[in-house]
């Protein structure tokens, strides 16, 4: 299993890294090169979708098919989360006739309900704890959050 973690690399700023070697920098919104911890959400539901829908659209559109998935979703500052996202997946299907691109359409939108990890995840709601670790001897942690 890879494992994830962020080290803090200044005020409002990390770098999450994974045991694969990969990283990305992470911050506010006023960290130049840096997503915020809400835009990689809405990158990983984007790209989530765009890979469970690849094999399909690859089979009927070949290896080389460009496409592009857009997300958005304003957050709500009250209660500091995303009441809603909306992707838009843009390709061009304009090569299918209508039977072509109503099959295409069903296999995709079914591609992406039963594979995307990210869409499932936050449509059922997750269970998230959180646990401070204080490295002293004899110290206890405790959960903080859920």
């Amino acid at each position: 299993m890879t494992e994830l973690w962020v080290e803090r690399t200044g005020t409002r700023r990390y770098t999450g890294r994974s045991s694969r070697g990969a990283q990305v920098l992470v911050g506010s919104e006023d960290v130049e090169g840096a997503f915020t911890p809400g835009e990689l959400m809405k990158i990983a539901l984007a790209a989530c979708s765009g890979m469970s829908s690849d094999a399909p659209l690859a089979r009927r559109l070949g290896d080389e098919y460009a496409v592009t998935v857009r997300v958005s979703g304003p957050a709500d500052r009250e209660q500091e989360r995303y009441p809603l996202l909306e992707e838009r997946m843009e390709l061009d299907l304009s090569g299918l006739d209508e039977d072509e691109l109503d099959r295409l359409l069903v296999v995709v939108n079914r591609s992406v309900d039963q594979a995307c990890t990210v869409a499932r995840t936050l449509k059922s709601g997750t269970k998230v704890t959180f646990e401070v670790i204080t490295g002293r001897t004899g110290s206890r942690t405790g959960n903080v959050g859920a």
